[in-house]
């Protein structure tokens, strides 16, 4: 390869989609008008930071006749933004070198150029929705002169009437001196290719990275926790549960007298405070709703991504994932309306809005957040004014109604307090215990099992979104998912179990916390991940980065915090029903 060719793995996620055979646009009779379209530059290592194409002083083709465009919403929150380059390009048509427009190299926009190969500034295009990626120029060894590419060398293939490959060579290295005239050309070289049109984005792939032995090696040694675990609970509480049924049932052959002499201790003194109302219900109840459905979103987009390969088309998981989002509503209304009614919540209707607009609103107030830095900076990943009233719509004419409805069918199939155990009146005193059975230790400790069993997979995803790499192994994140439900039930389970034996009945919040403190060491992995394995740098991206990642570890946390509340209110469900209480 030349000098200024490059051979990248795609820098924007997701990528460009991959058509059906019943779209039409994605065939091409002889001579039919292909469009190349200028999609970003920007900074090698700061991939996020991205700017419009033109924002460079590029020059443009002559043609001014483009195809219709349409953008989708996860485009436009993604800020890809496609502008038409003017080149003449024809399906199997080839080019010889040319020249399409000419630079005027002023002293304003050689300063222009220079500041952007300093900062080794990649652009990309796009023919056929396939990526192509450049470098706009080099520096000489001192880095005293500086040379722009400005010849683009197209090598497109075509499998019959489709587009199946495209390569980028750039030439023509010119020294930038001011008060010169730059002239950019271009050649376009067809190629009949072999390579099937639902197979054109496996060279984007990267199976040696996913596929490597420490991500199978990752996974297997997860799985052997989790039968750990597993074991491991199940042996414990099993045989202590044994103890304790026996010891109960003994003490109920007592008189009373011996009763009031023997040693009581253990979970069955708190029966009548165990289902207790949690402390502050609405917003509790809020946080296992919006868990729910965040659980309920994730399983569903990594089946239907497993299925349709949304990594070949531009902001598909994106739109997919809100629209996902949007259509499980009732689940969140669900659960939460459900559990806000049993805990003898009053305010459903304020439980069912905080409950609708808790994830949409952290999420939306980040964003508008990093919105104005990069409205700031004119970087392309401003989201513009019609994009945010069309999620605002969404929020308000979709979620909310979904949710009203799952909070009423909540309260009305199983909102009736069904417990077990009789509530006493008067709350027990919670006695002294041991520092290391307080509830704060609990929650500290209950995160450190879930995030060994998923650290090493976020090191992957991590690299797939923050770096240069295409996630396309779904099946792998599908498996962390279960791994992580089990790992996290299994240890909120034993946490609740010593904790209530401890006669601290406080368990809803502490089961809800201890799963969701993985979230917390998710958080403090990535600013691990931030200074040691990317190269990231300057105001946007470390606030782009340290925003989203919060909102991730946060949604990370909820969703944790709500699977160990669940399995953990099955459990104690369990165990007060076989127990016969007084």
């Amino acid at each position: 390869k030349n000098a200024g060719s490059l051979n990248w793995p795609p820098l924007t996620w997701p990528f460009p989609r991959e058509a059906s055979d019943e779209r039409d646009y994605y065939r091409y009779q002889d001579k039919e008008e292909v469009v190349l379209w200028m999609n970003t530059v920007g900074p090698y290592h700061n991939r996020q930071e991205t700017y419009k194409y033109f924002s460079l002083p590029f020059c443009v083709g002559s043609k001014k006749s483009i195809s219709h465009y349409h953008e989708t919403l996860g485009e436009a929150l993604q800020g890809v933004e496609l502008e038409f380059s003017g080149l003449d390009i024809k399906f199997k048509d080839d080019v010889m070198p040319a020249t399409y427009c000419e630079i005027d190299l002023d002293k304003e926009k050689r300063d222009a150029f220079v500041y952007a190969i300093k900062n080794h500034y990649w652009y990309q295009m796009y023919i056929d929705d396939l990526p192509i990626w450049g470098i706009v120029g080099e520096a000489d060894e001192n880095g005293e002169d500086y040379y722009l590419w400005t010849y683009k060398k197209l090598e497109i293939g075509f499998n019959g009437n489709r587009i199946v490959d495209v390569n980028l060579t750039s030439e023509g290295k010119v020294k930038l001196v001011p008060n010169t005239k730059i002239q950019m050309s271009y050649s376009v070289k067809w190629k009949k290719s072999d390579v099937k049109f639902e197979d054109r984005f496996d060279k984007y792939l990267d199976p040696s990275f996913f596929q490597h032995r420490i991500h199978w090696f990752s996974i297997f040694n997860s799985f052997m926790m989790v039968i750990f675990l597993v074991g491991l609970v199940s042996m414990i509480l099993m045989r202590t549960l044994r103890k304790d049924y026996a010891r109960y049932s003994k003490e109920e052959e007592m008189d009373d007298m011996d009763r009031d002499l023997g040693d009581e201790y253990g979970w069955k003194q708190v029966h009548g405070d165990v289902f207790r109302p949690s402390s502050h219900p609405l917003i509790f109840s809020s946080l296992i709703g919006s868990g729910c459905q965040i659980f309920a979103v994730s399983l569903i987009v990594i089946i239907v991504a497993m299925i349709e390969d949304l990594y070949t088309e531009r902001g598909s998981m994106l739109s997919t994932a809100i629209f996902v989002y949007a259509a499980t509503s009732p689940v969140n209304g669900y659960f939460g309306g459900s559990l806000y009614a049993r805990q003898g919540g009053r305010r459903w209707i304020k439980q069912m809005f905080i409950g609708a607009f808790l994830i949409p609103a952290m999420v939306c107030g980040t964003a508008f957040f990093i919105n104005f830095i990069a409205i700031y900076y004119h970087a392309s990943r401003a989201i513009p004014f019609g994009t945010m009233v069309a999620v605002c719509c969404i929020c308000f004419f979709v979620i909310l109604p979904l949710n009203l409805v799952g909070t009423i069918l909540g309260r009305n199939l199983s909102g009736q307090p069904n417990f077990p155990c009789r509530v006493n009146a008067v709350p027990r005193p919670i006695p002294e215990k041991k520092w290391f059975m307080e509830p704060a230790v609990i929650v500290c400790l209950g995160g450190i099992l879930p995030f060994g069993s998923i650290f090493i997979e976020m090191y992957f995803i991590f690299t797939s979104f923050w770096a240069y790499k295409i996630y396309y192994v779904y099946g792998f994140m599908m498996l962390v998912l279960v791994i992580l439900c089990i790992v996290t039930v299994c240890v909120t389970i034993v946490c609740t179990y010593f904790l209530l034996n401890a006669e601290d009945y406080r368990w809803q919040w502490t089961s809800f916390l201890s799963a969701a403190s993985t979230a917390i060491y998710v958080y403090m992995y990535s600013f691990y991940y931030y200074f040691f394995k990317t190269k990231m740098y300057g105001l946007f991206q470390t606030s782009f980065y340290f925003g989203y990642m919060a909102v991730f570890s946060t949604a990370l946390g909820i969703m944790c915090g709500a699977i160990g509340y669940m399995g953990t209110s099955a459990f104690v469900r369990k165990i007060y029903t076989n127990v016969k209480i007084d």
